[in-house]
């Protein structure tokens, strides 16, 4: 396998999320921290140590590295937990349960992976929402498999364009942390002069 053709998961988050936030992150490696990434990272520092657990009936398989030739992506699940011979990919994120598209697309992308290395169909997953401590059940639908691949396909045919323009999502920008260096009202306003 050779890593570096292979989108890792997270940007699919991130492109869903923004496609210029997923420019500036995966082409020119732009990063930077803000309240939301340091309460993540806070989160996950539990988490993230690789390791197999039995809770109850549940095997929990946590930091799992997967990838999928077809697709060509690549990333760490949070953990894969195991109950009634289903495979099930877990994300956690630290925000709310809200219906997050590109927290779905992540996660259908890693179920993805699951299928390609293990030829198991897997039919959902789960997302743990920190600030509400509430899982969200997703079902790997034929319309978010479909769309999956197509965000992976569109966010790779944008790395042979020029910067995306600044998404019009006032609250997007204004949580982004790559709002400083991306400058969204300001070349919006560049733009709009020329």
């Amino acid at each position: 396998m050779n890593e570096q053709n292979y989108l890792p998961l997270a940007y699919l988050n991130a492109w869903e999320y923004c496609p210029r936030r997923f420019y500036l992150e995966y082409e020119l490696g732009e990063t930077a921290d803000n309240e939301y990434i340091i309460i993540g990272r806070h989160l996950h520092r539990n988490i993230n140590k690789e390791g197999t657990c039995i809770e109850g009936d549940t095997i929990i398989y946590r930091q799992q590295w997967v990838w999928c030739d077809r697709l060509l992506i690549n990333g760490i699940i949070d953990a894969v937990e195991q109950r009634d011979n289903q495979l099930i990919p877990l994300e956690y994120k630290k925000g709310r349960m809200n219906n997050h598209s590109c927290d779905h697309f992540q996660l259908c992308g890693a179920a993805l992976c699951l299928e390609e290395r293990t030829g198991k169909i897997i039919t959902q997953g789960e997302i743990f929402y920190h600030a509400n401590r509430r899982r969200e059940l997703v079902f790997f639908t034929d319309k978010l498999r479909k769309d999956t691949e197509e965000a992976i396909a569109a966010a790779r045919e944008s790395l042979k364009k020029n910067i995306p323009t600044p998404i019009d999502h006032s609250q997007k920008c204004r949580d982004c942390s790559l709002k400083n260096i991306c400058l969204p009202k300001e070349v919006k306003k560049l733009r709009s002069e020329v």
